[in-house]
């Protein structure tokens, strides 16, 4: 099998987040922060050194400023609904997943939010100019992905901080593509509110995730419940992270994704990119000798976070992905990606694409296999 769909969740993951885990379930997996027996703090132990390493990772100098959540989707719920009031102006961007747009659009719907999406090329690259004539004085936040999860483009995101800083607007990004190849720093680029997912660039399991509030920014629990804290009292605490982190944390999730950010540590972050792209680079280029291959991605390291967006002239995406998967043993995902916008952005609205998404642990010898597949492919379609 070649997984190739990295951008979705990575597969496998490094060998010591599956260690950690299975050591945490066994040894230590109590609840964190609920009591002062010893398993329960090496379990709070544990959840305080995750945070930590995710912070350096991320260049957040207060720990307490990082609450975890189950996914990246859940995190931008929290933030997009606990920040927003009625009458507030949003700016975003076309490339934006389904995670933003929807709670955007609900409270636009609920409260009377205004909405605006930032014009665009054809690869989804937004002109900061252009951002900065689309601030009014009613708004109150700009949001960015780090990267499109359709095509991988790879937004100006210390330029949209340093505008949205200068204009007095905070700044949330969706670092769900790119971080752990990206480097995220959240005070070189004016991050006000950060959400990320542990399960594909962190190289963490499914069901952990997080967000990043910076000092001073209010923001209302979505969730009420049990924090471990202020137990006498029948209201939510008012701080960070337990307005934000009701009920059990995912312990042996969280230390996974703990392993996960000390892989990337130790590996370098510039490494990993480095290598995404040779691989990016050998595909695309790869692709691009094929008469019949339409590609929706860019082939720079600097203007793509991992991803080969493609489709054959006449053939239903789903169709090229079925074929690799069942004739190739080449996992690939077809279709919107949950970004209709950004496939409108791309005049691919119709048709979807077909999404190569690379990893750490993709090889040469995958690519050089799949751009074979894709040539044969080629050669049985008639026009």
């Amino acid at each position: 099998m070649i997984y190739l769909d990295n951008a979705a969740t990575t597969y496998p993951k490094p060998e010591r987040v599956y260690s950690e885990m299975d050591r945490c379930h066994r040894e230590y997996c109590a609840n964190p922060g609920r009591g002062g027996h010893v398993l329960s703090i090496r379990s709070g132990q544990a959840v305080a050194n995750a945070r930590e390493e995710l912070c350096g990772l991320f260049n957040i100098s207060n720990t307490m400023q990082l609450s975890f959540t189950k996914n990246a989707t859940e995190a931008l719920n929290i933030l997009i609904k606990g920040y927003l009031a009625e009458g507030d102006h949003v700016i975003t961007t076309a490339m934006e997943h389904n995670s933003v747009m929807r709670p955007l659009k609900a409270l636009e719907k609920e409260i009377g939010i205004e909405i605006s999406v930032l014009k665009s090329n054809e690869y989804g690259e937004i002109d900061i100019e252009d951002l900065e004539r689309s601030i009014k004085s009613n708004t109150t936040l700009i949001i960015s992905t780090l990267s499109s999860n359709v095509n991988g483009i790879i937004m100006p995101v210390k330029e949209i901080g340093g505008a949205a800083r200068r204009h007095g607007v905070a700044f949330l990004l969706d670092a769900s593509q790119g971080a752990g190849s990206i480097g995220v720093d959240a005070e070189e680029m004016c991050i006000d509110m950060l959400a990320f997912p542990g399960h594909k660039g962190l190289m963490g399991p499914c069901g952990t995730g997080g967000l990043y509030v910076r000092e001073g920014i209010k923001i209302a629990a979505l969730i009420h419940g049990g924090t471990g804290s202020n137990s006498e009292s029948f209201y939510q605490p008012d701080y960070m992270p337990d307005i934000l982190e009701s009920g059990t944390l995912n312990t042996p999730g969280i230390v996974g994704l703990c392993e996960g950010a000390r892989y990337i540590r130790d590996i370098g972050i510039d490494n990993i990119r480095m290598h995404k792209h040779r691989l990016v680079e050998r595909l695309h280029e790869g692709a691009e000798d094929i008469k019949q291959v339409i590609l929706y991605s860019r082939n720079d390291m600097y203007k793509n976070s991992g991803i080969v967006a493609l489709n054959f002239k006449g053939v239903a995406a789903s169709e090229v992905s079925y074929v690799l998967d069942k004739a190739y043993g080449i996992c690939t995902r077809a279709g919107m990606h949950c970004s209709p916008s950004a496939h409108r952005t791309m005049d691919t609205w119709e048709t979807g694409t077909v999404r190569f998404s690379v990893g750490c642990f993709n090889t040469m010898e995958e690519v050089d296999s799949t751009i074979k597949a894709l040539r044969e492919i080629a050669s049985t379609i008639k026009y």
